[in-house]
């Protein structure tokens, strides 16, 4: 299958050879998480990146100064046209059905449960951009940064965002406390609600809180009800940063590293 996709990309590139002469690949994002890939595996690419493509919660925020930034519809599509999209949950059927009438190469990014899942994901996304030398570049410096994590039982922790959820087995932010050494307190796969009730007569020993950094977000959710904080004070082991959680992408490991570091 993987050669099957290289054979693909390879394709795609020789396509676009002709025109990639008279001007750089046009390339649209369509979301937040798209526009990551395509600033980190596409940067000299002609890019049109999503209106959320600099908000606090973009890891590549910095990148993003500066650059187009269209609204991700079929008359921006039409206006731009692109020779690739890329998504992760954004575009409208009828934006999807237009791009493929019309032979552009769409490109999403799906979910990923486990690291050996991101890998896959860049692979996937940068074969898509022509783009296969910068992904396996991206999967080493990945690999890397979770090689330097001392692999050492950290404790157990519950993972919480602001606005009350926690994430199981099966889920990235689960084998992101793995990798940095702490046993998950959440048991049950996926994601679930956690009640202010259940930390108020059963407090985990320690917390990972996640997008608390974002001050309007949630701002009366269950994460930040004053049980909660009390509860939370002297027993978080770290505050992951929106940014770091926003998309199934090689960050992943940052946020590991700033897990592990954390204690």
């Amino acid at each position: 299958m993987r050669r099957l996709k290289s054979v693909a990309a390879a394709a795609f590139v020789l396509a676009f050879a002709g025109q990639a002469e008279a001007r750089p690949l046009r390339v649209m994002s369509l979301d937040q998480c798209a526009d990551q890939y395509v600033l980190a595996l596409a940067p000299d690419a002609d890019l049109a990146l999503s209106p959320r493509a600099d908000d606090a919660d973009s890891w590549m925020k910095d990148a993003a100064a500066g650059r187009r930034r269209i609204r991700p519809t079929l008359e921006a599509a039409v206006g731009f046209q692109p020779d690739v999209v890329v998504r992760y949950w954004g575009g409208e059927p009828r934006l999807l059905a237009a791009l493929e009438r019309r032979g552009t190469r769409v490109v999403t990014i799906r979910d990923a449960a486990d690291l050996n899942a991101v890998r896959d994901v860049v692979r996937t996304v940068s074969e898509g951009l022509g783009q296969a030398s910068r992904g396996r570049a991206m999967v080493a410096r990945f690999d890397q940064q979770l090689s330097r994590i001392a692999p050492r039982p950290k404790g157990s922790a519950l993972y919480l965002t602001a606005g009350g959820f926690t994430a199981g087995p099966g889920t990235l932010i689960g084998a992101i406390l793995a990798a940095a050494g702490y046993a998950n307190l959440a048991a049950s796969p996926g994601f679930a609600a956690v009640s202010v009730e259940r930390i108020a007569l059963q407090p985990p020993s320690l917390f990972v809180l996640g997008f608390f950094d974002q001050i309007r977000s949630d701002w009366r959710g269950p994460g930040r009800h004053p049980v909660v904080r009390r509860a939370a004070e002297g027993r978080t082991a770290a505050r992951l940063p929106a940014a770091a959680l926003s998309c199934p992408a090689w960050f992943a490991a940052d946020a590991a590293a700033i897990l592990a570091d954390a204690r």
